[in-house]
């Protein structure tokens, strides 16, 4: 059970390093699209503020691993998480090399259920899915944020323009860039509190369910592993989806920018400090990006993409649930 529950670190491990790695451009994207940051400065910028977002989240980890799963305890758990967490992997990745934002919450949570449904199938435990604690706390937030994003961003834009009408567009364009180096780091503190969460959070429950820990115990080490590999995904940075936020989406001035990343960065902060709710950093962005720059002229937004990312979105509870069944039927006998 032991090497079993090291396999579960491992892959948490690698699904943190695929967070950073992946959603690395929509923390920076804007920035180095309307220039406000060369790449390199982004990047380092990103992965500091990740790491200190990491350090501060074990808190709300603890809430999450104590009240949205249930698990059963021994190896039928740790299976349950195993498969998740491979499922999770395989499509994140699948969606990094179209060049698609996805939300790494939304693959581990579908993941979970289609693991935790096999489990059930089986004869094990289950992923407490349907009660009512799961729904507020977890589907009604990943749902409704991206709604949230978009609707704030676009009326947002209104007052902001408003109180630079009489301003010089090139003076404007000059004080939004500085802006945005700082709205840039709050986007990136604000991703590793939220995602920072989940990692922490599944290492949590298998070392519960590994009799490792206890309920309660949050042990540094699995903090600091998570921000090592967070960070560690965000240097190495994959640009493909930062090209598709900046160039293949909408068109983003510095000051629309300043508008999604500032609006981005206060849902998130609010979702973990505030609510103890998970946000997707991705669909937050992507939303917040597409409601900025919509409003100046549909015509100026990619449809086909906006449709392709949607079905994308819609996607992933589906496919990472039902990659993660079969997982987890392939990984039973071990459990028994």
């Amino acid at each position: 059970m032991v090497a079993f529950f090291a396999l579960v670190v491992t892959l948490a491990a690698g699904f943190a390093f695929l967070n950073g790695f992946r959603d690395v451009s929509t923390a920076v994207a804007l920035s180095v699209r309307t220039r406000a940051l060369t790449p390199s400065v982004a990047v380092l910028l990103a992965a500091v503020f990740n790491f200190a977002g990491v350090l501060l989240s074990g808190g709300f980890a603890l809430i999450f691993s104590q009240s949205w799963v249930v698990l059963p305890p021994g190896m039928n758990g740790l299976t349950v998480l195993a498969a998740g967490l491979c499922s999770a992997i395989l499509w994140g990745t699948y969606a990094w090399w179209r060049g698609v934002p996805l939300s790494s919450t939304h693959a581990l949570v579908g993941g979970l259920a289609g693991a935790g449904t096999a489990s059930g199938v089986m004869g094990g435990g289950y992923i407490n899915g349907v009660d009512n604690i799961m729904l507020i706390q977890v589907v009604l937030p990943l749902l409704l944020s991206p709604v949230i994003a978009f609707i704030g961003a676009y009326l947002l834009v209104w007052p902001v323009t408003w109180a630079a009408r009489y301003t010089q567009p090139d003076v404007v364009h000059g004080r939004f860039r500085h802006a945005q180096s700082v709205s840039a780091a709050a986007v990136a503190f604000g991703h590793g509190l939220q995602d920072g969460q989940r990692t922490v959070a599944v290492i949590l429950l298998g070392s519960v369910a590994a009799g490792v820990s206890g309920h309660d115990d949050l042990p540094f080490w699995v903090i600091l592993l998570t921000a090592v590999m967070l960070t560690a995904g965000t240097l190495c940075g994959g640009w493909r989806i930062s090209y598709t936020l900046g160039y293949k989406l909408t068109r983003v001035d510095p000051l629309r920018g300043f508008v999604a990343q500032s609006l981005t960065s206060l849902m998130l902060f609010v979702g973990a400090i505030g609510l103890h709710l998970p946000l997707s950093t991705t669909h937050t962005v992507t939303s917040a990006v597409l409601g900025a720059g919509t409003n100046q002229n549909f015509s100026v937004t990619n449809r086909r993409m906006v449709l392709r990312i949607l079905g994308f979105w819609v996607a992933t509870p589906i496919v990472t649930a039902a990659v993660a069944f079969v997982l987890g039927l392939a990984l039973s006998p071990l459990s028994r």
